[in-house]
């Protein structure tokens, strides 16, 4: 083995150009897979998600009714058990199967706070207030302008998610 000898150009330190281009590449790839992280869901679990969310203010206020309304109040506990658990295990299947198709997971850190934080703050009260107002009241519209409303704000959500993707691609 010679001594002093030249190290190999594949172990040699990229040029600053080169280093530059690299640079670029990583951030391009960051951004593209933080795009696709951030895309909507696929549209059938957008209509279970708004199906579950027009449902669930109907299924609550039964739920908290002050009396027998409708169904025995340990039927609506089952039927909020049940559509609860159906709607985490398709949560479940469609972030797998976004994962499959893009190999990037479902990511909501990514999802701009303008959009997230309004989000966070009504959907709850949107889902379990007008519940308590029917308990108070016993007028169930309260509870169907709750699901319209709920289902409304699924769509949109949806819609401004489809636009922020579009934008970002």
């Amino acid at each position: 083995m010679e001594t002093g000898a030249s190290v190999p150009d594949r172990y040699s330190p990229p040029t600053p150009d080169e280093a530059r281009a690299m640079l670029a590449e990583a951030a391009r790839i960051r951004a593209s897979a933080t795009a696709l992280s951030a895309t909507p869901w696929p549209t059938w679990f957008t209509t279970v998600l708004t199906a579950y969310t027009a449902a669930f203010p109907v299924v609550y206020g039964g739920l908290v009714a002050d009396e027998r309304w409708l169904l025995p109040e340990a039927a609506w506990g089952a039927v909020l058990l049940t559509i609860t658990a159906a709607y985490l295990v398709l949560l479940a299947v469609a972030a797998r199967s976004w994962r499959q198709r893009t190999g990037v997971a479902l990511r909501f850190d990514v999802l701009p706070r303008s959009v997230t934080v309004p989000l966070a703050i009504v959907m709850p009260a949107l889902l379990v207030g007008p519940a308590w107002v029917f308990r108070a009241t016993g007028q169930a519209g309260w509870l169907v302008a709750a699901s319209v409303a709920a289902a409304s704000v699924s769509v949109g959500f949806h819609l401004v998610f489809v636009r922020l993707h579009r934008k970002a691609s």
